[in-house]
């Protein structure tokens, strides 16, 4: 595919499974749970319950862990017909505050690109979550010098993408935006004006799948280093 990214000047990075796994932990979480709840319900109806759980609570609670770790206890006393436990929801908690201080992994290259864009781009963090945890995330991933913003948003439509772009001053088509979600670090941006990289990570929350329309233009990579080339002319 043919692009051309001559008048861009900054580029924005989602964080969660685009800079460090995520959603690996979430679904390792996710495992332990219905397996707890077995005895209420098959592992299939556990995770099905719980995706309705977190969509229902996510206007209030938001994105991250401990959105997640509510809708866990909500889907066990639901479940469980009132019956699960004090222990077990105990033990829920503990999940959540293990993937709170769960160490960062980040993925393969991730520092060697961002050194290399560094010298040419402003580089700027935008990511959805919880601030706390995606703040203590940026601190631990020893990343933080590499950006000249970080920002955690409430959700990533194209509003506040545009939003965004106009506080910090930023023409939407001197913007590259690169993430793992074509919901929300792809289309939203296409739609304004800027212009999108989709890095799939190989595991998608069920909330990010979408179907995207052929005819958008954006360019998909199978690691971040194959981006380098594109930008490093």
């Amino acid at each position: 595919m043919e692009v051309d990214y001559s008048e861009i000047k900054v580029i924005g990075f989602d964080a969660d499974d685009t800079l460090w796994v995520n959603e690996t932990y979430f679904r390792d979480t996710e495992d332990k749970f219905a397996h707890m709840l077995s005895k209420y319900e098959t592992p299939n109806a556990v995770d099905q319950e719980l995706f309705k759980m977190e969509m229902k609570n996510l206007p209030i609670y938001g994105y991250g862990i401990k959105g997640f770790m509510l809708s866990m206890v909500e889907s066990a006393i639901e479940l469980s017909g009132g019956r699960v436990t004090p222990e077990e929801i105990n033990q829920i908690i503990r999940w959540g505050k293990e993937m709170l201080d769960h160490p960062v992994e980040l993925l393969a290259g991730i520092p060697e690109a961002l050194k290399a864009l560094s010298g040419s781009y402003r580089l700027i963090v935008l990511t959805k979550g919880d601030l706390l945890d995606q703040e203590r995330k940026i601190e631990k991933s020893g990343l933080g010098a590499y950006f000249h913003h970080v920002e955690v948003l409430s959700d990533k439509k194209p509003s506040n993408y545009l939003e965004l772009l106009t506080h910090l001053e930023i023409p939407p088509e001197e913007f590259l935006m690169i993430g793992n979600s074509l919901k929300s670090d792809v289309l939203p941006l296409i739609e304004i004006g800027a212009q999108a990289v989709h890095v799939p990570f190989h595991i998608t929350w069920a909330h990010e799948e979408i179907t995207p329309d052929q005819t958008s233009d954006f360019l998909t990579l199978n690691h971040i280093n194959e981006l380098l080339p594109y930008l490093n002319k």
